[in-house]
């Protein structure tokens, strides 16, 4: 028990002891550490009729649902690549995986310059095509905002999908796939009806990973719209960054109750996503 101790006390000051503390002052009005007012669960009542909330709930929702898909997808199909052998693929194992190091600011400051109307690389191609009028102020646009930045997560996390694809695409069993082409199946029919199946575990895993990470997104987006224009990006944790020390409303209580409500709805994914994992394990064996 002694060994534990100095772990036990790092956990209780800087995750135990802020979860209890978010959920004390969720029931206070609080302009200071000195001056907090008891409210119950006035802020919790207040949350059903705050249309930012609901806003920044149905981002992070779409975020959360659309943005593993994309992650996945494109892992999936770089994993492809580089297993049918295409060419310099060493080279391009090593830069499809790079962006996986960066930074959440670098990567975000550098696709804020690609996506700029007037300088921006995206624009500047199409301009040099000849299809100005499709050029667009990509992150000033509350219609395409949400949408440029799952493409820049997407390129972000491309490479760790693609890692992870690509070992279990190594690990299936010869037979089956020798089995499909003895068949005469193409190598699309071979993908649909034989890799996929296979991987389906694996993408699931993948897709429930990212699940729960993007309901928690909040650096990405800070440092690239900060949940603008119009909150088109806002989500749970940027709006509960603004409300307790952006907005000049003095009170800590009101943030506090949207992280616990919040907080109720991550862990109530991850108990039901539990759950089935255990009896989808259960069927199988």
């Amino acid at each position: 028990m002694l060994f534990l101790a100095p772990a036990l006390l790092v956990y209780a000051a800087l995750t135990a002891y802020p979860v209890l503390r978010t959920f004390y002052n969720s029931f206070f009005t609080i302009a200071d550490i000195e001056q907090s007012k008891f409210v119950g669960f006035a802020h919790f009542i207040e949350l059903a009729s705050d249309k930012t909330f609901w806003a920044a709930v149905r981002n992070t929702a779409i975020w959360s649902a659309l943005a593993p898909l994309l992650d996945v997808a494109t892992g999936l199909l770089l994993a492809l690549c580089l297993y049918a052998g295409v060419p310099f693929s060493r080279f391009l194992r090593v830069a499809w995986f790079t962006p996986v190091l960066l930074s959440y600011v670098v990567v975000g400051i550098m696709w804020v310059w690609i996506y700029n109307y007037d300088w921006g690389v995206i624009n500047a191609a199409l301009r040099a095509m000849g299809l100005a009028s499709w050029a667009k102020s990509w992150l000033g646009d509350p219609s395409y905002a949400l949408g440029a930045l799952m493409i820049t997560h997407a390129w972000k996390w491309a490479g760790f999908n693609m890692v992870v694809c690509l070992a279990a695409l190594h690990s299936l069993p010869s037979e089956v796939l020798e089995a499909a082409e003895l068949d005469n199946c193409g190598w699309y029919e071979k993908l649909v009806h034989v890799i996929v199946p296979m991987l389906w575990p694996t993408l699931l895993n993948l897709y429930i990973l990212a699940f729960i990470g993007k309901m928690k997104v909040f650096d990405l987006v800070w440092i690239m719209t900060e949940g603008g224009p119009l909150w088109a990006t806002e989500t749970v944790s940027t709006y509960v960054y603004k409300r307790a020390f952006n907005w000049n409303t003095f009170d800590l209580g009101y943030p506090s109750a949207i992280a616990v409500v919040w907080f109720v709805v991550v862990v109530g994914f991850v108990v039901l996503f539990n759950v089935l994992f255990r009896r989808r394990e259960r069927l199988e064996y």
